[in-house]
């Protein structure tokens, strides 16, 4: 582009020494038309620039990892001038990585018209990946002048995480919700408030169950079978509290959040209904979640992602601790990107629960061994990208 604008400029130069030295019309004519021209240009490309906007067009604002997700940028020309050449800037990011990609889209732009290009992404996090056009510069037809336009017009794309299948043990427990409502619709216990089934008397079923006014219809014995609860005071409380700056930043948050989705993906299967703690970057506080299907972990995973920040700072868990002074669970589970000391203290001495988790995620074996081990708390490392094999025997 400079040498264009060297070569107009040395053009308008001849053109001025061919009038002085030859008074002809034509010499005139010509000396105006290299002198007009640029300042056609310059106008007309930077009428153009106003009337340019710039947009993403996502079909699915979600995506899973490791898969390729479409990116669409529209670019609409609402000026009569057309565009011959537009090179777009793209970077994308993670938000919770510093490494940013960068590529450049050549494309042109017809007068009252829309240019839509797609282009294709993948992550092997789960996060929110930012998809941002940093700038587009456009350019006059005889490339002498270059303007920006559409800065910074951005769009966030949810990296879902997948949850892997863990072995382990549900432990049974008398504990449970005073005012439960949700009972298994698998197995048959000792709610009397719900009835799970009907059938025939058994030899040694007791005589209490016995369901009388249909027993005298149907001239045979019908027993009840009284419902299961399965409200059990579970809780996971998920710190996102990472002070990890580095090139595993990245699988560590990974990590943290594919292990919750396993262990509560495992007691939803296990019909462990189980309320979810984490802190909310945008309200600013801890949030409570009551899990009871495979649904409520999804919107709950995009609720949390889509509230989380690469400049917030999140509260000490002991700050939420110190809010819920009474517990009493059957089980609790602390899943933390690194070993907090004080939290882990208060959680061995203070929270009142059958069973006791913290699941730690570390960068390797030898960081595994070096984790401190306390009375009441089942301390398990969980290596980096080994999620299965390193939380295979849990109990909850």
């Amino acid at each position: 582009m400079l040498f264009i604008k060297i070569f107009f400029a040395v053009l308008i130069i001849v053109c001025i020494v061919f009038y002085i030295m030859y008074l002809w019309d034509f010499a005139l004519v010509l000396l105006i038309a290299m002198i007009v021209l640029p300042v056609i240009m310059f106008v007309s490309t930077y009428i153009a620039k106003k009337m340019i906007d710039i947009d993403f067009a996502v079909k699915d604002n979600t995506a899973a990892k490791k898969e390729n997700f479409p990116v669409q940028l529209k670019v609409v020309n609402r000026s009569i001038i057309p565009i011959g050449k537009a090179e777009v800037q793209i970077e994308y990011c993670n938000i919770f990585s510093g490494e940013t990609g960068k590529f450049t889209l050549l494309i042109p732009v017809q007068a009252r018209n829309v240019q839509s290009v797609s282009f294709q992404l993948s992550s092997r996090f789960c996060g929110i990946v930012k998809v941002q056009c940093a700038c587009i510069d456009i350019f006059d037809p005889l490339r002498i002048f270059r303007f920006k336009a559409g800065k910074n017009i951005q769009t966030n794309i949810l990296i879902m995480p997948e949850g892997r299948e863990i072995s382990g043990r549900v432990s049974s427990t008398d504990r449970l919700n005073d005012e439960s409502s949700v009972f298994s619709e698998y197995a048959s216990g000792d709610d009397p408030s719900e009835i799970f089934d009907l059938r025939n008397y058994n030899q040694g079923d007791r005589l209490n169950r016995i369901h009388w006014k249909l027993s005298l219809k149907k001239d045979e014995f019908i027993v009840k079978d009284y419902s299961l609860p399965v409200d059990i005071p579970c809780t996971i409380f998920l710190n996102l509290r990472c002070s990890e700056k580095s090139v595993y930043t990245l699988p560590v948050f990974d990590t943290l959040i594919e292990t919750f989705v396993s262990v509560s993906q495992f007691l939803i299967e296990n019909e462990r209904v189980h309320k979810v703690v984490y802190y909310n970057f945008k309200a600013r506080s801890f949030v409570e979640a009551d899990i009871d299907s495979s649904d409520s972990i999804s919107y709950l995973i995009q609720e949390l992602l889509l509230s989380l920040s690469d400049t917030s700072e999140c509260r000490l868990p002991e700050e939420y601790f110190i809010e819920k002074e009474n517990f009493s669970l059957s089980s609790f589970i602390f899943i933390s990107p690194e070993v907090q000391p004080s939290v882990m203290e208060f959680i061995d001495g203070n929270i009142d629960a059958d069973i006791k988790n913290a699941l730690i995620v570390v960068k390797s074996q030898e960081d595994a061994v070096k984790i401190q081990s306390y009375s009441t708390i089942n301390t398990i490392p969980v290596i980096i990208g080994r999620i299965r094999s390193s939380v295979k025997d849990i109990e909850v």
